[in-house]
């Protein structure tokens, strides 16, 4: 078996597809299939199901895959810690952001640390903090943004915090409470609710800040998308708690109030100790440049607002 074989394995593995995993080796299906396929007989054992809509992973393909991921990961820090020595940053940042991250500007961030570092390749993947921690932990990701309930933290990985915010209810512009300068979560106890999927953290935050305060509320609509939330709002359908940021950078033509006993939400930057890549370390330094520019841009009576209570 040769490396490029443990990558095709690992792609086919993280994309659930064979059809994104070879455009994303930039090679033809049919030649990926045709490296796995020979891996395969060579190891006497299935590595992925297939059927018409899907491939898994067999048993032996789990096994298979742990270590063949080390080695690809191995490989390609030898190949960045080469590049480092001479001084340049290479290789594939592979990134998760949550839909709501308030923090930084994700896409102004990525710009600049394109420039900074031009030889670099970005891959972007937004999903929920449960499973950019997951796939952080198993090496699928190289650094991940993330946002958590304050009485919550994310285990198993290293991160940093960036910033700790308390959530303001998103209204219809033309709601009886939108003229309000703060409410209390038993104000909102009577609305009807649109959030994130139950189960997930950024769902949590707001169902424990209610069942913390004895409340409860009616969530009627559930989404992935920050976006489709806020023209849920816009749509006068319903309510919902985000990040002030996050909403005042929508432009989806909605109110927002602070709530006193809202929940607060702590948004982290997240990687691994133990095979954190040169380019994470590279996107870190980013990311505390660009907090510390817009702290410097606040200026300091913002800085010691509710934002860093």
């Amino acid at each position: 078996m040769d490396l490029q074989q443990l990558r095709y394995v690992v792609e086919v593995a993280d994309t659930g597809s064979f059809t994104r995993a070879a455009e994303r080796c930039y090679v033809t299906q049919s030649a990926l299939s045709h490296q796995i396929a020979a891996l395969e007989r060579e190891l006497g054992q299935r590595l992925f199901a297939r059927t018409s809509r899907s491939v898994r992973l067999t048993e032996a393909g789990e096994a298979f895959l742990r270590q063949a991921r080390i080695a690809v990961i191995a490989a390609e820090t030898a190949k960045e810690d080469a590049a480092a020595s001479a001084g340049q940053v290479i290789g594939t940042l592979r990134l998760g952001v949550i839909p709501t991250v308030a923090a930084v500007d994700v896409p102004t961030l990525i710009a600049r640390f394109r420039r900074q570092h031009p030889h670099v390749r970005v891959e972007l993947r937004v999903g929920n903090s449960d499973a950019l921690i997951v796939g952080v932990r198993q090496g699928e990701l190289d650094v991940a943004l993330l946002g958590l309930r304050a009485e919550t933290a994310p285990e198993g990985v290293a991160v940093r915090t960036l910033a700790r915010e308390r959530l303001a209810v998103a209204l219809p512009p033309d709601h009886e409470l939108a003229g309000r300068r703060r409410l209390q979560l038993a104000d909102l106890a009577a609305e009807v609710f649109a959030d994130f999927p139950s189960g997930t953290s950024g769902r949590a935050q707001g169902d424990a800040a209610f069942a913390a305060s004895g409340l409860k509320r009616d969530v009627a609509f559930e989404a992935d998308s920050a976006e489709l939330l806020l023209g849920l709002v816009a749509a006068r359908l319903a309510v919902t708690m985000m990040a002030p940021g996050v909403i005042s950078r929508s432009g989806a033509g909605v109110a927002f109030v602070e709530v006193a006993d809202g929940p607060v939400r702590v948004e982290y930057a997240a990687w691994s100790a133990q095979t954190a890549r040169n380019v994470a370390h590279a996107f870190l330094n980013e990311i505390d440049a660009e907090i510390e520019a817009g702290m410097r841009e606040a200026g300091p009576e913002q800085n010691s607002g509710p934002a860093s209570q």
